[in-house]
């Protein structure tokens, strides 16, 4: 997808439902942009849905989604752009959040099985932006650990339903970073928003 959006859905995927830490601010700074630019804005914070981890095959390919995940799923039909925040722990998204794309991207939604193994995607048109904040410099993440997290959401579960382009951002250093540059950090994703990125 080359066109700005119109529509987005911001997922905030903190699994702290008590703090409204720098995830949050994030998402509020994303919508304020998008909305600054005339976009249409509906925003999801994972830890306030209600949920359970899928424990079977069956489940996932055969129960029916939860009401939260089903309104969930209807957001991201609704969506031409998905923005997905989260802070990296071990490396990787919050447990929560990998609970919730594996609950809302079942089959039947977001693909189905094709021939040979490869998905017939449900959610193509639709392009997507990941911004992680983590504790350790970005181009340490970037180039030591190859950004495997990332990686992962990109390829194997966005890419693997449809969205395309699917674009990263990585706010590293984030405990010690000065109040100049964190002013920069917030500006940078205002202007994401603005242009619907």
């Amino acid at each position: 997808m080359s066109h700005p959006a119109r529509t987005i859905l911001i997922l905030n995927g903190h699994p702290d439902p008590a703090r409204k830490g720098l995830c949050h601010a994030l998402a509020d700074t994303y919508a304020d942009g998008a909305q600054q630019a005339g976009r249409s804005v509906r925003r999801l914070d994972v830890a306030a849905l209600d949920f359970s981890f899928l424990r079977s095959q069956s489940e996932f390919e055969k129960a029916a989604p939860p009401p939260d995940i089903a309104a969930a799923q209807d957001d991201i039909k609704w969506a031409d752009h998905l923005v997905v925040i989260f802070p990296l722990w071990l490396g990787d998204m919050p447990a929560l959040l990998k609970a919730f794309f594996e609950q809302a991207l079942r089959p039947g939604f977001a693909f189905d099985y094709g021939a040979k193994g490869l998905p017939i995607m449900h959610l193509k048109g639709k392009s997507a932006r990941i911004i992680v904040t983590m504790g350790m410099p970005a181009f340490v993440y970037r180039w030591y650990f190859r950004a495997h997290g990332v990686k992962n959401l990109k390829r194997n579960i966005l890419r693997f339903v449809g969205f395309s382009p699917v674009r990263d951002t990585l706010l590293g250093s984030v405990g010690t970073l000065g109040k100049e540059t964190v002013g920069k950090v917030f500006e940078g994703v205002r202007t994401l928003g603005r242009r619907g990125l």
